[in-house]
């Protein structure tokens, strides 16, 4: 006589035990969509904050440099249109200041930056280091993200305490902060004992899940925001060392600087 083979589901097994199986494993997997969103979202935030760091005085230079050609060419011929071209890129080094630079740095689109925020709190200024944080520094997020994700707790209170935690978390990630990081997973790590989950009914069950759905559409949405800006697009292309991408725009716009400032010498030596 053959056996049968295959799993056997317990005949003491509750008919939605199969059902919170995939509540958790639906859990879990909006857990890691998630991690990859943020990750990529700090990534975005980084590479513009050095982009405008370490890049924006490059940008200014071929400004200045655009707008001193025009005006030596305009000197030299005195032609209508050339004085109006160089009306122009003058205009272009001296751009009226937007709301963030009458105030410092101190307001972005979200309100208070979080440089302001560090210094209204004394807290130290900490610029990102690099665009991606140190492969231990993706590793500690991760591991601290899938134990404290709010999605995890069993009533609000927890919810709200486990917020206010994934919130500094994320600050340290996006600062690079491995120390920081390694604090907070020991501060986790000493802190109260998740409950455990009192069994749920199938409608509760099949809410979670709806809600879950949702919750990932929207995670969806924000990742292709992300993806589709123009830093987002630059970073594809880069997928492997973002960091190396900004070396080589850097490069780039060295090269340029060299060209137009020949370009200038050019032009007052015609003058």
């Amino acid at each position: 006589m053959s056996e049968q083979s295959g799993h056997t589901v317990p005949g003491d097994e509750r008919p939605e035990a199969r059902l919170e199986r995939a509540v958790r494993a639906a859990e879990q997997a909006l857990i890691e969509f998630e991690i990859a969103v943020e990750t990529f979202r700090v990534e975005v935030e980084n590479f513009s904050r050095l982009h405008h760091q370490k890049l924006g005085p490059m940008y200014t230079r071929l400004d200045e440099l655009e707008a001193l050609i025009a005006e030596a060419k305009a000197a030299r011929t005195g032609d209508r249109e050339d004085l109006r071209r160089a009306e122009e890129a003058r205009a272009l080094v001296m751009p009226m200041p937007g709301v963030e630079e009458l105030f410092h740095d101190w307001l972005d689109s979200d309100g208070i930056s979080d440089d302001a925020g560090a210094m209204l709190t004394d807290r130290p200024v900490r610029p990102p280091e690099r665009v991606r944080p140190s492969e231990e520094v993706r590793r500690l997020y991760r591991e601290l993200v899938r134990q404290a994700h709010p999605d995890l707790a069993q009533d609000e209170a927890e919810r709200e305490r486990r917020d206010a935690f994934i919130a500094r978390v994320n600050a340290a990630y996006g600062r690079g902060e491995e120390r920081l990081l390694r604090e907070l997973a020991e501060e986790w790590a000493a802190g109260p004992e998740p409950e455990r989950a009192e069994p749920e009914e199938s409608g509760e069950l099949y809410a979670r899940l709806e809600w879950l759905a949702r919750r990932k559409e929207l995670l969806s949405l924000v990742a292709k925001e992300l993806e589709d800006s123009a830093i987002g697009s630059m970073l594809r292309m880069a997928p492997d060392d973002p960091d190396r991408l900004l070396e080589e725009i850097a490069e780039q716009l060295l090269a340029q600087v060299a060209e137009r400032e020949a370009a200038l010498a050019a032009e007052l030596a015609a003058g």
